[in-house]
């Protein structure tokens, strides 16, 4: 005779599992992007102006434009708070 096989409930099991694609970005994230676009289009806008050898465009665009692309973009990809979590389970073991 054949064993029975016992069906999970689907809708209980979609329940239970969090959806791995959550925002993650919070006030602080959106603003570095925002300050890295305006980097960027600031680097963009002196590159443009005055003559080929002006100083903006051989000194102040690559600037901008190294600190947008490089350093703000990314650091507001990766930045994230640190857990409160983690610092009230120190505070409950030191007392």
């Amino acid at each position: 005779m054949a064993k029975k096989v016992k069906k999970k409930n689907v809708k209980a099991a979609a329940k239970s599992l969090p959806s791995p694609f959550n925002i993650y970005w919070e006030k602080n994230n959106y603003i570095l992007f925002g300050l890295g676009l305006l980097l960027i289009i600031l680097g963009f806008y002196f590159m443009g102006q005055g003559n080929w050898d002006s100083t903006s465009s051989l000194v102040v665009s690559p600037i901008l434009l190294f600190l947008g692309f490089v350093i703000v973009i990314p650091a507001s990809i990766l930045y994230r708070k640190k857990s409160e979590t983690i610092s009230g389970d120190i505070a409950k073991t030191e007392q």
